[in-house]
């Protein structure tokens, strides 16, 4: 009765920015507690109240959510909602160490949790590190659970419509296309020759060159040069050469560098911030127009220089289609040697994802096994071992030795490279290349954990963080233990969804294969010609991006293992 009766007079007497309570009947029968100040009557509440503005009692009420803010984060261990915020403080504050972060969280709540963006961006993600979860969401449920207009419209500019920006009908031809040029023996061979090439020709003597001179040198950057020269040649069929021995600054790869810094960027800002400054042409925005204009032109010049070339030779007497196997060429042929219609948007599109895709995962996957065997020399000593037993096996049946191609691997050999295998698939378990992962729910759903899933809203799921977990790896889930992939000395792959790093369900990588065979032939063949060691104190950390570059690279000094 009493709070019927002070809500009645309340909003009949609120003025300007004063409240006025009038003596209520019966004041002497109804008593209100106030603090520990003890009973007073609704009389001298209405006098306190009266003296009390509006400005006031926000003030009061914004500062008593805060401290149940940090009451709450400091006693049950979860990212708190702001006022206004929502849980962008948390985000900044971790910002160093963010994977770290989501990791700790997804560990206190049990391996998933709802994140709360700001009042000017609503929408709710759910972050997870449940491989039931991320089961049901790339294969159960794949067509719910799309990449979303979320990541589309951010890296539109630079992917196009292109195999890994789209969903749906859309993905599925793309997919089928590029599986079958992707995957065909004439494909392969082309691939392994052009690895084997770069790693003799190019890779060696830079490294051998910075060996010579006991000068440091930034591994991540020069295994970079080398992923991209080799996916360049191998969708393109072009060399940019920005692996030669001077490490020459390229515009091209220049240009690539600076428009997928500048994408990326687009997803620590709100959305309709840069978009704003896209449409004004200003800023960030500006500096992405430029250098895409840099890029489309050489993907542009080489597709039109590709048709004619093409077009020269199926009306040529030769008719040599075997000459050229990129991935550039398989598009514009077809098996009976005619061009399909393919437009040049669409061949821009997907040769530009697949550079994107091949390039920056594998140096960054290599860049972090080589810090992990620094840090773990005893892993090292016995992927020598087993690289050495190897060359000593193909000399004692060529009965031949020839020092100049020990390093130089076959692809047999290096299947047989179990342990190294090993070892590259842990450092991808502690350092994923694509550290999360986003979908957006197409439809209502509920997560195998019973997570209730609304449409529209976002699913992040967190492969740094599955890679640490207890619950999925065990005791020694933080320690760099190549022997867990090994049964019989055999390498044992894990289940895709425990183990997503490469995808999962229909989206699975389509060269996982190809990838181990370009880090396995340089690993390879760095190793059996150097033993690596950090620059003293040179710092290694992640830096924050949607692939994991170590933030500041990763200066080595070489030491030969043998005479030069």
């Amino acid at each position: 009765h009493c709070a019927d009766q002070a809500a009645t007079y309340f909003g009949e007497n609120m003025k300007a920015h004063r409240l006025f309570f009038p003596p209520l009947p019966h004041q002497n029968h109804l008593k209100v507690v106030v603090g520990f100040m003890g009973s007073t009557t609704l009389h001298d509440v209405a006098a306190l109240i009266n003296s009390v503005k509006l400005f006031d009692v926000g003030i009061s009420l914004l500062l008593f959510w805060v401290c149940r803010c940090f009451v709450l984060n400091f006693t049950r261990r979860s990212p708190a909602t702001w006022p206004i915020l929502g849980m962008l403080p948390h985000l900044v504050i971790n910002s160093h160490r963010l994977y770290d972060w989501l990791m700790e969280m997804l560990f206190f709540h049990g391996g998933g949790f709802w994140y709360v963006g700001t009042l000017f961006s609503p929408t709710r993600v759910f972050v997870t590190c449940n491989p039931q979860n991320v089961q049901y969401i790339l294969r159960e449920r794949f067509e719910n659970f799309p990449k979303g207009e979320a990541l589309h419209s951010r890296l539109h500019d630079l992917l196009g419509d292109g195999i890994f920006n789209v969903d749906h009908e859309e993905w599925r031809e793309q997919r089928k296309a590029a599986s079958l040029k992707f995957h065909s023996p004439r494909s392969r061979k082309f691939l392994e020759k052009t690895v084997t090439d770069l790693v003799q020709e190019k890779l060696l003597p830079v490294l051998q060159k910075a060996a010579t001179k006991c000068l440091p040198i930034d591994m991540q950057g020069v295994l970079l040069r080398y992923t991209f020269d080799n996916v360049c040649i191998t969708v393109f069929g072009v060399d940019p050469c920005s692996l030669s021995i001077d490490l020459p600054d390229v515009p091209f790869v220049k240009a690539f560098d600076k428009a997928t810094e500048l994408t990326m960027s687009r997803f620590v800002v709100p959305s309709f911030w840069w978009r704003f400054l896209r449409f004004l042409n200003v800023g960030k925005e500006r500096e992405l127009h430029e250098v895409l204009e840099v890029v489309f032109q050489f993907v542009n010049e080489v597709i039109t220089s590709r048709r004619k070339e093409l077009t020269l030779l199926r009306t040529s007497v030769e008719k040599d289609r075997n000459e050229r196997a990129d991935l550039l060429s398989c598009f514009l042929q077809t098996d009976n040697g005619t061009i399909p219609s393919w437009n040049d948007k669409f061949l821009r599109d997907i040769t530009i994802n697949f550079i994107l895709a091949g390039r920056d995962t594998s140096a960054v996957a290599l860049s972090w096994f080589f810090w992990l065997i620094i840090q773990n020399p005893q892993v090292e000593e016995k992927i020598v071992q087993e690289i050495n037993t190897i060359i000593k096996r193909r000399q004692i049946s060529q009965s031949v030795c020839n020092p100049d191609t020990e390093e130089k691997f076959t692809h047999e050999e290096l299947q047989r490279m179990n342990y190294l295998h090993a070892a590259l698939s842990e450092a991808l378990r502690l350092y994923p290349s694509v550290p999360t992962d986003v979908k957006q729910a197409v439809k209502n759903d509920t997560l195998p954990d019973g997570t209730s899933v609304r449409a529209g809203e976002i699913v992040v799921y967190s492969l740094y963080s599955m890679g640490r977990m207890e619950s999925i790896w065990g005791k020694d889930c933080l320690q760099f233990n190549p022997e867990r992939w090994l049964k019989g000395g055999r390498f044992v792959s894990e289940s895709q969804f425990r183990y997503a790093v490469f995808n999962g369900g229909p989206r699975l990588c389509l060269g996982k294969e190809m990838a181990y065979m370009q880090m396995k032939a340089a690993a390879a063949a760095i190793l059996a010609n150097f033993r690596v060691t950090l620059k003293p104190g040179h710092v290694v950390e992640p830096k924050l991006s949607l692939v994991l570059f170590m933030k500041y690279g990763m200066e080595v000094m070489l030491h030969p293992r043998k005479p030069t």
